[in-house]
């Protein structure tokens, strides 16, 4: 619940973290229980099995932690309190003055989500204007723009995920300033 109440996840995320944090917890009890002298080395009912054959039953473990984890997950989503689409629009809110719409669409692709088209039309509509908000806290507005200062600003705008045709609309119109 902690990880939760930090922010919005998706389940893979979630997921992938509540894993690690799982088998962390089991490799402290491990560790503690072998300092302990809880473990014995005595050769057990299994001890005819070679090492390759999972002596330590760590790969069962694995499984079910797996299953244990996915059973948390599920019991989140069914109570609200995993939701993908609160996930999407909160990375939305939180990316959209710094990227373009491809950038943000590439990071919610890393978390096997992505845009619907309401969000992707909506996105698109005010790019324009995010870039040119970017552009003038960057670098001004209206100083005049040479060409190695225009390429700059180009590959400034194309790293943060908005498209070259974009890109230069921006470029021209915060060069243009506040009276074009």
């Amino acid at each position: 619940m902690a990880l939760l109440a930090q922010r919005e996840h998706s389940a893979m995320e979630l997921r992938r973290k509540l894993l690690r944090i799982a088998r962390d917890r089991q490799a402290a009890l491990i560790e503690a229980a072998a300092g302990e002298g809880n473990l014995s080395s005595s050769p057990g009912p299994g001890a005819g099995r070679s090492e390759a054959e999972d002596p330590d039953g760590s790969e069962a473990q694995a499984v079910t932690l797996t299953q244990e984890v996915d059973a948390v997950l599920d019991w989140l989503k069914a109570n609200g309190y995993l939701d993908e689409s609160r996930f999407v629009e909160s990375r939305i809110h939180a990316r959209s003055q710094r990227f373009g719409q491809r950038r943000i669409e590439q990071e919610l692709a890393q978390h096997g989500l992505a845009l619907d088209a309401e969000q992707r039309s909506a996105l698109a509509a005010g790019e324009l204007d995010r870039a040119c908000e970017l552009l003038r806290r960057k670098f001004g507005e209206g100083a005049p723009v040479d060409a190695s200062a225009e390429a700059k600003r180009l590959r400034f705008l194309m790293g943060r995920g908005f498209g070259s045709e974009l890109a230069r609309k921006a470029v021209r119109r915060v060069a243009a300033g506040p009276d074009a």
